[in-house]
């Protein structure tokens, strides 16, 4: 016989037992963090493509995970507290896009695994240990740039063999720029060509560097793939465009605004790639024991109205080499 007080212990118990269930779900949760050099709307391809990456390993946003994005809005200065809003949000790993931005993590927390993507000269920075065994808390991507930067230079030439002195632009206070310099060199030494160096720390600097890229009878103009330049990559496509010569980058992204070309890493590739790390991080992996993984393809971009605007015929092998051409 069923009874009343058999009826509201029994709805009693449900209540208790539904209650529990809905805790364990919102415990079960986990919170993923992502530090970007760029505006929320300039980072969101990339940080889309995280998460579609997450979805195809099984994560459901609102159910299983949950995001935490900060935007450094191209300002080098805020990385350390943006560090620190994402680790007062518990998040259980972070997504970091810049040597700086790797820093400014391991100077905040030796235990919260620190995810990096496009970083280049990890192990001379002192991230990791080695490529093969980072150790600590900091494993990822490396777009292995300070390897590419005499190809663009390569092409480049190809592309204007008339160019003599070619502009260096690198950030003044970026770990890997002293690197990149001294490779920049080698690369222009061994084609007959002088290297310039100029520096800029934020888009307040584009418009000068420009002019004394100008001032200093640069013929060309070879941009290392900075997160600042990234994140500012309009403002400092407007102010190389002013010096009128060919401009070559790290990145696609820059090229789409106007630049020549670009050869490197996809920027929204190596975000969707970061998701395995991430996974294997929230299923127990130890980022200490997860190699860093180097690029195995590089994209030439090449924009056809910018050459065209300039006056420059692309060669016809250059142009069958190229993954894209923006006409």
């Amino acid at each position: 016989m069923i009874t009343r007080r058999k009826i509201s212990l029994a709805a009693g118990f449900g209540l208790i037992a539904s209650s529990a269930g809905f805790g364990q779900s919102t415990k079960a949760r986990r919170r993923v963090g992502a530090l970007t050099a760029s505006s929320e709307a300039l980072a969101a391809p990339f940080l889309a493509a995280l998460k579609q990456g997450m979805r195809e390993l099984g994560w459901q946003e609102g159910k299983d995970i949950e995001y935490r994005f900060v935007y450094a809005n191209g300002a080098v200065e805020r990385y350390d507290t943006l560090i620190a809003d994402l680790l007062a949000q518990k998040v259980e790993v972070i997504v970091v896009t810049s040597t700086q931005a790797v820093q400014a993590a391991q100077r905040a927390t030796q235990t919260v695994p620190i995810v990096m993507t496009s970083v280049a000269g990890a192990v001379g920075a002192g991230l990791v240990e080695s490529l093969v065994r980072p150790g600590g808390n900091i494993t990822g991507l490396s777009n292995q740039f300070e390897d590419v930067l005499p190809k663009v230079i390569e092409t480049l030439h190809a592309i204007v063999p008339s160019v003599r002195r070619v502009a260096v632009l690198l950030h003044a206070t970026a770990p890997v720029s002293p690197q990149f310099w001294a490779v920049a060199q080698t690369a222009c030494d061994a084609l007959g060509i002088e290297a310039i160096r100029e520096l800029a720390n934020s888009a307040t600097d584009f418009k000068e560097a420009a002019t004394r890229i100008v001032r200093r009878g640069a013929q060309a103009v070879v941009v290392s793939p900075d997160g600042t330049f990234v994140a500012e990559r309009a403002k400092l496509q407007e102010a190389l465009q002013s010096t009128q010569l060919p401009v070559a980058y790290g990145w696609r992204e820059q090229i789409v605004l106007g630049g020549l070309f670009s050869y490197g890493v996809s920027l929204t590739g190596i975000f969707h790639q970061a998701a395995t790390y991430v996974d294997k991080i929230l299923r127990g992996a130890k980022p200490a024991s997860l190699p860093i993984e180097q690029p195995t393809k590089f994209e030439l971009v090449i924009n056809l109205r910018t050459a065209k605007a300039l006056g420059i015929r692309i060669p016809q092998s250059i142009l069958l080499r190229a993954d894209e051409v923006i006409d």
